[in-house]
Order: C-alpha cells, then structure tokens, then sequence
C-alpha cells in the first residue's frame, strides 16, 4: 500500500506561525522601523500580540511624542498580521479603509500591539487593532477593512 500524499497543505500550529514570523529574513523595512516583533499568535481568536520597539530618533514629533502617522502604521501591522493568520498564512490583506482614534499620546519605548480579525470573508476582512503603554493603558484603537489576496495572487 503506498501513501497518499494530500494536495492541501497540513495547517500550521500557533507556534508554527510565531517561529515562521521570528525567524524571518525578509522582515520588511516598514516593519522594522516601527521595530516591529511577534509575541504571540491564537488562531482560535483570530488574534495576534506583537511588540514594537518605538525609538526616538525615528519615531517622535517635535514633543517627543511617538507621530500620529507611525502610531497608525503600527496598529495597521497588527491588522494586517492577523490577517495572515486568519488566512492560515496563505494571503495578505491590503487595507482598504481604516479608522483611529488616539486617546493619549505615545512614548519611545516598548508599545504592545492586539490585532484581531473580527470577520474574514472572501472579499473582506474587518478587523480592529489596539497599542498599550508598558503600564497597560490604551494609546490608540483602529478598526478596519482589508481585502483578502492569496500569496499566489499578491507576488504576482
């Protein structure tokens, strides 16, 4: 009797994807300006943790607080990460629209990052995204729409 192999890929782990994110090469330079880093990944949840490494001499304005702009870019990544995931890291997911609301300001240093997938349909995904301080509290809140594109489609 002999093997069949199946056609369709066997699904990663959480800590599949979290090691396939950490040893990564190809980090993107978006990705490691915000020092972006993947702390955890719940496939159940749709959700992922992620810590940025806000540093000063990249990421502040004039009161030297972390920009409004790259404090968006960050809760984009989050989003957009756990899109991969929700996709069983076999799509991207552009973001169409997003909307944030800042409700204090950022300083240099360790930020948390939650991003969650709240629906993933065949033409989009909502999702919401939220940035902690090291003492826990909210700095900002995003949600979103993204469109799902497979790998295939995406390089192509």
């Amino acid at each position: 009797m002999t093997d069949v192999v199946s056609a369709e890929p066997k699904p990663l782990t959480d800590e599949e994807i979290l090691a396939r994110f950490l040893r990564t090469k190809n980090q993107p330079t978006g990705s490691q300006t915000l020092g972006f880093r993947m702390v955890a990944v719940h496939q159940a949840t749709n959700s992922v943790e992620v810590e940025f490494d806000a540093r000063a001499e990249l990421l502040l304005n004039p009161m030297k607080q972390i920009q409004g702009g790259y404090l968006c870019a960050m809760l984009d990544e989050c989003m957009s990460v756990a899109c991969m995931v929700a996709s069983g890291m076999t799509a991207v997911a552009p973001t169409l629209e997003m909307k944030t609301s800042f409700l204090r300001p950022g300083a240099p240093g360790k930020i948390k990052g939650i991003g969650r997938v709240l629906k993933w349909g065949r033409q989009v995904a909502f999702t919401e995204g939220e940035l902690f301080d090291p003492e826990g509290r909210i700095l900002a809140k995003a949600t979103g729409t993204a469109i799902p594109t497979p790998f295939t489609k995406y390089k192509s």
